[in-house]
């Protein structure tokens, strides 16, 4: 031990926490995938998968530009490819046990010992080869090799130590593959099996933190999201994750049969089928890019992650006028869709995002969640708003999770209104609010509540509003006319 004589005096920092601040904008995304295109082990259904690059999300979830079959590759290209954007975390719920088709085998020509069956979603373990009569089997990596080519279709090549003769000019080829059709929304709303306990669905949203230590702040499912059930399931998934955390749904609006094919049908068909949550954005139509279509809730995810990132990490910013990295919009059937700003401003009006190519090309255009007009309170009606409530509520768990059960003590309700101060200070200094505070007041702390250990803090903030109006006067001013004689 160190020696020492006399008085000596150290200093000890007020314990102050440095706060969580969570990522903003980190999507989950529900939908299929063709998963017989997977390198993965264990084929990857109703498990949550994180993917930080194209690569790994195509490796573990196999890709195809067919974004009609396979939705969960429209995030894929969309997040990595042109946004640049990463983490996202994907949840296929294809099952080939339950949504595939059985093909006999029949007859495909085969020439110069490779044979190519021109054929999407093939389950290659069920590939079977017969003799062009059929009456012979052949056997995989003994008479003939299997495997994908670049556009996910089989390769069949003869083996020259096998039994298919050299001549062959057709096989008999049997074989299941995947059928993206029978997925609907149930199972993509998915559920808790009774006597396994096993999730499905969006009912794995729960395991996403559990699993990754990552808050999901986005929740996406392009193509299933038209489905009123399957929003309202999104919009309550979203108000309560694991109990404590919060998210945003992005929810698109139906085009073609059923749907809205008019911009002046899209607020009544928002009513009416309640896309009216303060926790959800309503997007019609849909978007192209390049020859293929997005949904906008898809491109919308981009533009918030790419907004968010200028601004910190934190969302603070509206999500509207900002670049959807889009060539157009249209309806499902390929129509296109031009609208003017007063046409924008129509659906804005309802609550209804969109996007215009009006000034710097296309924008998304909207600052408003689907509560809008219905509710016109800042924390429910503006997007901005909405998430940073969010953002700031998901932070503060984090943050203070490691006191919870600690000795109920002046020490710790100062420990938590300091730091938490100077945080919502810090925020306000760097424009993400205009102003923020905690309190713990004795009017909300009854002696009952405190003799059975419950502690009761009063957050205030306020985020910025969107500039969504900027009007200026113009007026002819006659003393000007002097500078003529001046």
């Amino acid at each position: 031990m160190t020696y020492a004589h006399g008085v000596t005096v150290s200093e000890q920092s007020r314990s102050v926490l440095a706060p969580t601040q969570i990522p903003s904008a980190i999507p989950v995304v529900i939908g299929t995938a063709p998963i017989n295109l997977s390198t993965a082990a264990t084929l990857p259904v109703n498990v949550p998968i994180l993917a930080r690059t194209f690569a790994e999300a195509a490796a573990a979830l196999g890709y195809s530009d067919d974004f009609a079959s396979y939705t969960l590759c429209e995030v894929m290209d969309s997040h990595f490819r042109h946004f640049g954007l990463a983490p996202v975390v994907f949840i296929n719920v294809l099952d080939p046990a339950e949504h595939k088709t059985t093909v006999v085998p029949a007859s495909v020509p085969m020439d110069a010992g490779v044979l190519t069956l021109n054929v999407q979603g093939v389950l290659l373990s069920t590939v079977v080869v017969k003799s062009s009569d059929g009456t012979t089997t052949y056997v995989k990596n003994t008479d003939y090799s299997a495997a994908f080519n670049d556009a996910g279709m089989i390769i069949i090549t003869r083996k020259a130590s096998g039994a298919i003769p050299l001549n062959a000019a057709t096989l008999q080829v049997g074989y299941d593959k995947l059928n993206p059709v029978a997925v609907d929304g149930t199972d993509i709303i998915g559920g808790v099996d009774g006597s396994s306990g096993k999730l499905t669905g969006l009912e794995l949203i729960n395991q996403v933190f559990p699993r990754f230590g990552i808050v999901p702040n986005l929740l996406l499912a392009p193509g299933y999201s038209t489905d009123p059930t399957v929003a309202a399931v999104m919009v309550a998934k979203a108000t309560n994750i694991n109990g404590h955390f919060k998210a945003f749904a992005l929810t698109d609006l139906p085009t073609g049969s059923g749907g809205v094919d008019v911009f002046t049908e899209a607020g009544d068909w928002k009513a009416d089928n309640n896309y009216t949550a303060p926790q959800q954005s309503a997007l019609w139509p849909k978007a192209t890019y390049k020859g293929k279509q997005y949904h906008l809730s898809t491109r919308l995810a981009g533009a918030i992650g790419a907004t968010d990132a200028l601004y910190g990490g934190i969302p603070y910013a509206s999500p509207s006028n900002k670049d959807l990295k889009i060539d157009g919009t249209v309806l499902s059937d390929g129509s296109e869709v031009f609208l003017g700003q007063d046409q924008a401003l129509a659906l804005n009006a309802q609550g209804v995002t969109t996007a215009i190519n009006f000034v710097g090309g296309w924008k998304s255009w909207g600052n408003h969640t689907g509560a809008f007009p219905d509710s016109a309170e800042p924390k429910d009606s503006f997007i901005s708003v909405r998430r940073m409530f969010d953002w700031v509520s998901n932070s503060i768990v984090l943050t203070y999770w490691s006191k919870v059960d600690d000795p109920m003590s002046k020490r710790l309700i100062e420990t938590i209104t300091d730091s938490l101060n100077i945080w919502l200070n810090g925020l306000t200094a760097s424009g993400a609010l205009l102003g923020g505070r905690v309190e713990f007041n004795a009017s909300e702390n009854s002696q009952g509540d405190i003799l059975t250990g419950k502690l009761q803090f009063h957050v205030f903030l306020t985020p910025p509003s969107p500039a969504q109006e900027i009007n200026f006067t113009l007026e002819y001013d006659p003393s000007y006319l002097g500078s003529l004689v001046g």
